[in-house]
């Protein structure tokens, strides 16, 4: 009886385990797909996104799978060619096209923003904005994919997006169900991350704040995500992105008594010649038009990084504050609040300084001493060092090193106490961290308002339950028919 009894509850777990592995053997991919164009002031990227249809919801499961940088400048740069400004896309739409399934082609929708350099060729000539956009516009719609628009987003637009970004990558809006939900809630509902954004023509600040007034209300945003209520301050501050902001120091320091204009940001021993003429038509240096009386500008560098410093801190306005806290240009700021991710050119230029690869954030005193070493260093050398990079780039490190200090010493109000809340990020996962994935998640609806409803545990959780608790069962069957009606043979082992 003993035997049977075992081999019959051997033949039940053994069921069991063989309908739990069935049950849960991955089912065919049913992928979606979707692509976002970010065409930005100096170049555009096309990223491809894929997720799994029937997750739609759930956390972390858009994925990047693609990225492709168009070759040449922002769309932005094509304002004496309009023309040209869609063909540009052809050879990313192409590579779109190569790692999308043909059968998906029709279904998966495509959209561009265009960010800061769209937004000042708009102020300065609206005609040839309009013209590059309907290029761009007809080139998409001759692609095989949805197209869904293109269009200029605002800059407020612009940093939501990328908090959104970041804080879904992050697992942050707590978009989780089954028994993980019970972790998630013992965590603040405020835990999500700031978004520090800076591009070539504008920088982002987003983050939420318990401190949050109501004295500036076009600097606030409210959200409503997985059934949790998010109240968000954000700003963009156009011209302020790091290649405007060296074009608006150019302009502040130039003298006209003189054609050679020594520079403290640019390393001992480069030179360049800037054409004055196209210098002023800049929206963002256009207030400071001069006549001159000599047409190219001699640009000598010193790689002094204090002067430098002195000369980025006249950028930020801060001599008057109408609300109870600012950061500059009389624009308000809460406190800060949580950690920040700093992405786009944040990271880029603080992992060209290696200023990103410990695995704890950096002093502030250690990041100052290694930019102002770099900017020391003669261009000759620095030239030898890095002869894979663009001349144009590498002379404008210095720039970049120095400004990103200033804007988040002197613009934002960071200090050597809360240095490391800021985490220069590159890639989360997979994916760059960056506004495109934020818009395309609010455009396709990916992120709902309520928390969709579902058990309280996922199959495979009930199956395995399932199975353990009938294992659970028959031990303890067993054990107590043995103990209470012990076969001949152990009793005699026993006695």
């Amino acid at each position: 009886i003993l035997l049977i009894l075992g081999f019959l509850s051997t033949l039940a777990v053994i069921a069991l385990i063989a309908v739990a592995v069935t049950q849960n053997q991955p089912l065919p991919k049913n992928i979606k797909y979707g692509i976002v164009l970010d065409a930005g002031s100096s170049h555009t990227n096309l990223y491809v996104y894929e997720w799994p249809a029937e997750k739609e919801n759930d956390t972390g499961v858009v994925k990047q799978v693609e990225v492709c940088k168009v070759e040449g400048p922002g769309i932005s740069g094509y304002s004496h060619a309009t023309e040209k400004a869609g063909p540009s896309l052809a050879q990313c739409l192409q590579q779109a096209k190569e790692v999308i399934p043909s059968a998906q082609h029709k279904e998966t929708p495509v959209y561009l923003g265009a960010t800061a350099g769209m937004r000042l060729l708009r102020l300065q000539n609206e005609s040839a904005a309009d013209k590059v956009l309907s290029s761009v516009g007809n080139t998409l719609r001759s692609a095989p994919f949805n197209f869904q628009g293109a269009r200029i987003i605002t800059g407020q637009e612009e940093g939501a997006y990328g908090w959104i970004t970041i804080n879904y990558l992050l697992g942050n809006f707590k978009q989780v169900s089954g028994w993980k939900k019970l972790l998630h809630s013992l965590k603040s509902l405020s835990d999500t991350s700031g978004a520090l954004d800076l591009g070539g023509a504008s920088t982002q600040i987003t983050f939420v704040s318990k401190d949050l007034s109501s004295e500036s209300p076009e600097n606030q945003l409210y959200f409503r995500l997985y059934g949790k209520d998010y109240q968000v301050y954000t700003h963009s501050f156009l011209c302020y992105g790091k290649d405007q902001a060296l074009q608006k120091k150019l302009a502040m320091d130039l003298q006209a008594k003189n054609s050679d204009l020594p520079d403290p940001c640019f390393h001992k021993g480069y030179e360049r010649t800037i054409n004055i003429s196209d210098f002023f038509k800049n929206p963002c240096t256009s207030d400071k038009k001069k006549q001159l009386p000599f047409s190219q500008l001699y640009i000598k560098g010193e790689g002094e990084y204090q002067k430098c410093r002195e000369s980025i801190q006249k950028l930020f306005n801060k001599s008057r504050c109408p609300y109870s806290s600012c950061s500059f240009n009389e624009i308000y700021l809460p406190p800060l609040q949580g950690d920040f991710g700093a992405f786009s050119a944040f990271y880029f230029v603080m992992n060209f300084l290696n200023l990103t690869s410990e695995p704890n954030p950096l002093t502030l005193n250690k990041v100052t001493s290694t930019i102002e070493s770099f900017c020391a260093q003669p261009w000759q050398e620095v030239k030898t060092a890095y002869h894979h990079i663009k001349e144009k780039y590498l002379s404008e490190y210095c720039f970049s090193g120095a400004y990103i200090l200033s804007l988040l010493e002197n613009g934002y109000g960071f200090t050597e106490n809360n240095w490391q809340m800021i985490h220069f990020l590159g890639k989360i996962g997979s994916s760059d961290a960056g506004w495109t994935l934020g818009y395309m998640l609010n455009l396709t609806n990916m992120i709902p308002a309520e928390e969709p409803a579902g058990p309280p545990l996922s199959h495979g959780s009930y199956v395995g339950l399932m199975v353990l608790c009938s294992l659970v069962l028959v031990s303890v069957l067993l054990f107590a028919w043995l103990l209470f009606h012990r076969p001949k043979c152990l009793q005699k082992g026993i006695v």
